[in-house]
């Protein structure tokens, strides 16, 4: 089976012999990373296994959120972590796209656009709800950055999923509409010009072509269920990679084939690019160091939480979420030992294996 790292590890050289001068700090590291992930350079214990008489290594992960085998499991307890944010009301996924005139700019300029779509759209999508003609009260919405289309172009949009409903001034519970939150024309409207008011105070809004302003700016709102099904068809927004392993059917001849779901037919289809450009195309993905794309707005923002639970009293919420965990979880939280992939027997630690190769920073 080929592994994106497998890519990374036969053309990644090359990609960086003809573009390093060019790439931002975050795409090295990147690259690194997956170079190395789960290898001896990183480190790792050898175990040994008295059953099958055979040696173990395990090593160490880079634990890099754009490496697909490091981001297993983060979706199953960031959703553990998410039941004290549940409301017993609808909730609504809400998503905002860039336009096509501003994606250049946002490649060269992650962390200033990328903030500005967050700021524009969390401002405008809790701005109109406040509206006693729609909701009339705050809402609460968590957003998450999305910056690709399933054939790995460069797309960047935002995900909200929103209550449906939200508390008012006067600390009264208002219910949205079961199928409606707020009207999508105007909320695009809005948006675009709390992005313009943005951008005009930086170097970039004079460089852009002005027609921008003047074109519709896509929207888009449904109903998406309860909290606990709203969360969960967010989380994998949230830890989905570029593209996972499972996707690569193949690398030949320096031709990188995988697959892809087309949202148009929802049919698989398939696509083989040079390696080169399957590099570039994941790279664009990347997000700046240390850049948050998960962010909590209205009744779910940290300084809210106290309005988050009025919120709860008023709708005599009194559901408790068990908390579950997989096999391999409860492994780790016992300190059991790994067993043998062999035999399944218990392996017995030899040694903690040193790094080869001092992490770059």
């Amino acid at each position: 089976m080929v592994e994106i790292a497998d890519i990374f590890r036969l053309h990644g050289p090359e990609y960086r012999s003809q573009f390093r001068d060019r790439m931002p700090p975050s795409h090295l590291r990147t690259m690194d990373a997956i170079e190395h992930c789960r290898t001896e350079a990183l480190g790792g214990q050898l175990y040994f296994c008295e059953q099958c008489k055979e040696r173990h290594y395990s090593y160490h992960s880079c634990k890099n959120r754009h490496r697909p085998k490091c981001q297993n499991d983060q979706a199953n307890e960031w959703l553990n972590n998410q039941k004290n944010l549940l409301l017993p009301v609808n909730y609504f996924m809400v998503t905002f796209t860039l336009p096509e005139a501003l994606r250049s700019p946002a490649r060269y300029h992650q962390k200033l656009i990328y903030n500005f779509l967050f700021r524009a759209s969390s401002e405008a999508l809790l701005g109109l709800a406040s509206d006693p003609r729609f909701v009339g009260g705050r809402v609460g919405a968590v957003g998450v950055l999305h910056t690709r289309t399933r054939d790995l172009f460069y797309h960047p949009h935002v995900h909200y999923i929103a209550t449906g409903g939200g508390l008012s001034a006067d600390g009264r519970w208002r219910t949205s509409r079961q199928e409606f939150l707020v009207h999508v024309k105007p909320l695009s409207i809005l948006f675009r010009a709390k992005f313009r008011d943005l951008l005009k105070q930086s170097d970039l809004f004079h460089l852009l072509d002005q027609q921008v302003w003047r074109k519709d700016w896509v929207v888009h709102s449904q109903p998406v269920g309860t909290g606990s099904a709203a969360f969960k068809y967010l989380a994998p927004y949230i830890f989905r990679v570029a593209i996972s392993n499972r996707r690569i059917l193949a690398l030949e001849d320096g031709q990188v084939t995988f697959s892809y779901k087309d949202s148009a037919t929802d049919r698989t289809r398939f696509s083989t690019t040079p390696a080169e450009e399957f590099i570039r195309r994941f790279l664009q993905h990347v997000l700046p160091k240390g850049f948050v794309k998960v962010r909590y707005y209205g009744l779910l923002a940290a300084s809210n939480r106290h309005l988050l639970d009025q919120a709860r009293q008023l709708l005599t919420t009194a559901a408790s979420h068990s908390n579950s965990s997989d096999s391999d979880r409860q492994r780790k939280d016992t300190g059991e030992p790994p067993c043998s992939p062999k035999c399944g027997a218990a392996l017995r630690l030899v040694e903690s294996l040193q790094p080869k190769t001092r992490w770059p920073p």
